[in-house]
């Protein structure tokens, strides 16, 4: 088992859900409510599973991949990233599902989201693959695969500080 595999696993579901959203009809509001709550389930664990168990260690194992200085950077923006998609969840929350406003936030959440984990990928999951060994890896992957499945519908939403984030965890 291995943690990055496990994150990829949860982006590609990520884009999943974001594309049946985009397919259904705006009159259909029980199901795009019912998508949207497990989206944002899935959204704000899987954020929060990486702050507890993926960044603290690339913070200790890392040197930055791609186009970042070096996993300060990498975990820096991946916390603000976080930050900023919870915010836009929580703007979705406020919107009647199917409402032309509703989707206009869904698709913000859905813009921030892409770029972060496009970058993420290009990034914190390469740098992590280039340093960790195989039970390093494996190890993260229990916990990380734990506490998605214990928090299954999603956990309370909680900004974090960036800077302060690396200096806790460095």
């Amino acid at each position: 088992m291995d943690i990055t595999r496990l994150i990829l696993d949860d982006h590609a579901e990520i884009r999943r859900l974001f594309a049946l959203i985009d397919e259904i009809d705006g009159k259909e509001t029980e199901t795009l409510s019912a998508l949207w709550q497990r989206l944002r389930a899935l959204l704000d664990a899987h954020a929060e599973a990486e702050e507890q168990f993926f960044y603290p260690t690339l913070l200790k194992i890392g040197s930055g991949a791609a186009d970042a200085d070096d996993a300060k950077d990498e975990t820096k923006d991946a916390i603000k990233d976080h930050n900023e998609i919870r915010d836009a969840g929580a703007e979705v929350d406020k919107h009647s599902p199917g409402s032309t406003a509703w989707f206009e936030a869904v698709a913000k959440v859905n813009e921030h989201n892409g770029d972060h984990l496009a970058e993420e990928e290009r990034q914190g999951l390469a740098d992590f693959r280039r340093h960790a060994d195989l039970e390093l890896s494996h190890t993260l992957a229990l916990q990380f695969a734990r506490f998605e499945a214990e928090h299954l519908t999603g956990v309370a939403p909680v900004n974090k500080d960036p800077d302060g984030y690396v200096r806790k965890h460095d």
